[in-house]
């Protein structure tokens, strides 16, 4: 028996499922699901960032892990700091869904001058005003189907698409927007799973779910942000495509007054992950 430590929602409860059927067809180990409620679960109302950003997802199902009430631990990778928590290691990165971004509502086009767009991301708010000066942005909090009650007249939410994939609603969407233009956020669309260190035989037991092209990619963002901190609370994006090209976002803030650099980049064959960290270097002196 494998215990699966994972956030109740729909959105992580079906991934965990997910991962758990993966893990039985591999191994013929059974998976029961332990569910955990997190600090952005409890708060509600208060924007993301300033309750804590990355991390406010991930920290009491981790600790769930250390605790021994769970084996592993499943997150949507994006909800993870650039640096791993002590004791546990991440043993799979399961093959990513559609990294991409998209709008419910209505398209780019169709949004009127000064359209509302809902959106508690700073980094989605900093890349649609530099297409769109004229938006004006609310904050969106909740679940998915709770989001989806909250489009704006006449106006738009912003969505990523991995999770509209894993509850089947990808009907909805409006326009899906290109990864150079609209950088998604570091891990987008992947699942982790972690474990305990030195816990050889769940770490064996994990293995079969992890995918190596996703590694590859997810591990080249992460320290593009590692390189920028841990808790760097700036908008942030990067993601790796099929064809190894590296696009990377980083701005001063959300609004059309604040600066912004972008990099798309081709991932070299050697020393990636300090290709990566390179890249972030230059973002930040660019913004200096």
């Amino acid at each position: 028996m494998i215990r699966l430590a994972t956030r109740s929602s729909a959105q992580a409860r079906t991934q965990a499922e997910v991962v758990a059927q993966s893990i039985t067809s591999a191994t013929g180990l059974p998976v029961e699901l332990v569910f955990v409620e997190t600090l952005g679960d409890r708060n509600k109302d208060q924007p993301l960032h300033q309750i804590g950003g990355q991390g406010i997802f991930v920290k009491e199902v981790q600790q769930a892990v250390l605790r021994g009430d769970a084996d592993i631990a499943v997150h949507s990778a994006k909800d993870l700091p650039s640096q791993h928590a002590e004791g546990l290691v991440i043993g799979a990165w399961c093959e990513r869904r559609d990294a991409r971004d998209a709008l419910v509502g209505k398209s780019l086009n169709e949004l009127e001058l000064g359209a509302t767009v809902a959106t508690g991301s700073v980094r989605r708010r900093a890349q649609l005003v530099t297409v769109r000066p004229d938006l004006k942005f609310v904050e969106l909090r909740g679940n998915i189907h709770t989001r989806l009650e909250k489009i704006p007249h006449n106006g738009s939410i912003v969505m990523a698409i991995a999770a509209m994939q894993v509850l089947g609603i990808t009907d909805k969407i409006a326009e899906e927007l290109a990864t150079t233009e609209f950088v998604p956020m570091v891990g987008q669309g992947c699942v982790a799973v972690e474990c305990r260190e030195g816990d050889s035989d769940t770490l064996a037991a994990i293995a079969g779910v992890d995918h190596a092209r996703t590694r590859f990619a997810v591990e080249i963002e992460r320290a593009f942000l590692a390189e920028l901190g841990a808790g760097c609370s700036m908008p942030v994006g990067a993601y790796v495509n099929e064809a190894n090209v590296l696009s990377t976002f980083m701005a001063t803030g959300p609004t059309i007054s604040d600066r912004h650099v972008k990099f798309v980049e081709t991932v070299p064959s050697v020393d990636a992950h300090e290709f990566a960290r390179e890249l972030a270097r230059k973002s930040q002196s660019a913004l200096a």
